[in-house]
């Protein structure tokens, strides 16, 4: 069970430990949450999980109560010896690697479990967008289960049209297909931060599309000039080739006057060409 509020206080007071802001430290101090966490992902017996900032273990304890395999990355040097003298190697089902989760978005999870493994992780603001870029550069999780600020969740599911629309909308929506979430109050966490969260919950696609690096770096670009239309952006962008791309676009119907925000995921993904 998470710890509660005063004792979240009483163990950090323990570790001298202060939480710090930069690296999202908002330790999970409710238990339902755990519970909805776990059984969005349907964690059970012998899954392989991996979990982004285990902080004090609260997740990780329930993931292992569950049967599951962990493996788990952890920045901060106290946490991550906190949690090495807490929970061991629980049998031999917990792996835990002291370091950086953009750089090691699966926290060392070998390649040949990656493919039907699943994240339950409650991610740092900081870091939330480039983890995702990072993990859907490689191979896909079959499903995610992420606690994420409200904001950064609107902004990975947002439609075409709307401000929020973004590159790594697209890159998310291509790849996964966006269940039924949960909101989480911000009295859920201590501290408490600023703003409320959600679970986000995700599944891999039947036939996910992953961009070419080419593609991804075009469509980025795109999106840093949002207010530009499609058609002015991609000549600059691509002096040689943008005719061919313009082509591209009018033979989908589009306007080459549409911004990059106002353009269907769909018609992205068939753009998926090297360049």
């Amino acid at each position: 069970m998470p710890l509660t509020p005063s004792a979240t206080r009483e163990l950090l007071a323990r570790l001298g430990h202060e939480p710090k802001r930069y690296l999202g430290q908002n330790f999970l101090v409710d238990g339902n949450i755990v519970r909805k966490s776990l059984a969005l992902a349907g964690v059970g017996a012998g899954d392989k999980v991996v979990e982004i900032g285990p902080g004090l273990g609260t997740l990780t304890e329930a993931l292992l109560a569950a049967g599951a395999e962990v493996w788990a990355v952890e920045k901060d040097r106290t946490l991550f010896t906190h949690l090495q003298e807490a929970l061991g190697n629980a049998g031999g089902r917990l792996h835990l690697r002291e370091g950086d989760a953009v750089k090691s978005p699966l926290a060392g999870l070998p390649a040949e479990f990656a493919a039907g493994c699943k994240i339950v992780a409650n991610l740092p603001y900081a870091i939330a967008t480039p983890w995702l870029d990072a993990v859907l550069g490689g191979i896909l999780p079959r499903r995610m289960v992420l606690m994420l600020q409200e904001e950064a969740a609107q902004r990975y599911t947002a439609r075409p049209g709307s401000k929020q629309f973004s590159a790594i909308s697209i890159f998310l929506q291509s790849a996964y297909a966006v269940g039924a979430g949960h909101k989480v109050p911000a009295a859920c966490f201590f501290p408490k931060p600023e703003i409320e969260s959600c679970l986000l919950n995700l599944e891999r696609r039947r036939a996910p599309l992953v961009f070419a690096p080419a593609a991804k770096s075009l469509i980025r670009a795109c999106f840093q000039q949002r207010r530009k239309q499609i058609g002015s952006l991609l000549r600059s962008k691509l002096p040689d080739g943008g005719r061919a791309w313009l082509g591209g676009f009018s033979a989908l119907g589009l306007d080459a006057r549409a911004r990059p925000e106002q353009i269907p995921v769909e018609l992205w993904q068939r753009l998926d060409v090297p360049v």
